[in-house]
């Protein structure tokens, strides 16, 4: 009877240790390997890095609109000034740079010194939708994944109105679940994203 006992529980410990297996076609591996991605991927306000200082006409609402937006919020300080455009004329312009407040939200490019992006959370999957694997070329496990996601933490700033009148995408961002697609791979041990 203790042996039985005893049997039955080394078999119930295995197969729960095998349901944790970050090998298994699961959508909390699923979930979890994206999660993981996104922590490191952040999500920012431009999809390519910018260059800052900059500089923009005050004319040229679509261009100041952003910026000015940003500026309200404490992350970029403005100046003007007058940029000259022929021997004879010149044209108010609005300097923009990066605040000390502004610092602890800017994340650099480490490949491009002077450019960043203002970063203000991490994507958190809500939902696994649907899920097709397969195998790549070298035999690997694959799986294409559908899901949902949110924001979370999302930076005070980035809640502001100006800031989602300024940035429509963000503010479609952080009006409730997303939804978008990820490839993985079995690389190892575990599931992890192929670079998005």
């Amino acid at each position: 009877m203790k042996l039985s006992t005893a049997l039955t529980s080394s078999l119930l410990g295995a197969l729960l240790f095998a349901g944790c297996s970050k090998k298994t076609d699961s959508n909390a591996n699923y979930e979890s390997a994206i999660n993981d991605y996104y922590k490191a991927h952040p999500a920012c306000l431009w999809s390519q890095p910018k260059k800052f200082p900059v500089q923009a006409a005050t004319s040229d609402d679509a261009k100041t609109q952003g910026y000015d937006a940003l500026t309200d919020a404490g992350l970029l300080t403005r100046t003007t000034g007058e940029k000259k455009v022929m021997i004879i004329a010149s044209k108010q312009v609005n300097n923009y740079d990066v605040s000390d407040k502004g610092r602890s939200a800017w994340t650099q490019d480490p490949t491009q010194p002077g450019y960043g992006n203002f970063c203000y959370g991490h994507r958190d999957v809500t939902s696994i939708d649907n899920v097709t694997t397969g195998a790549d070329n070298s035999g690997n496990k694959t799986a294409q994944v559908s899901y949902h996601y949110k924001i979370s933490d999302a930076a005070a700033w980035a809640n502001t109105q100006e800031t989602k009148t300024a940035f429509p995408d963000l503010a479609t961002t952080l009006s409730g679940p997303q939804a978008d697609n990820a490839s993985l791979t079995m690389t190892g041990d575990h599931w992890q994203v192929v670079k998005q």
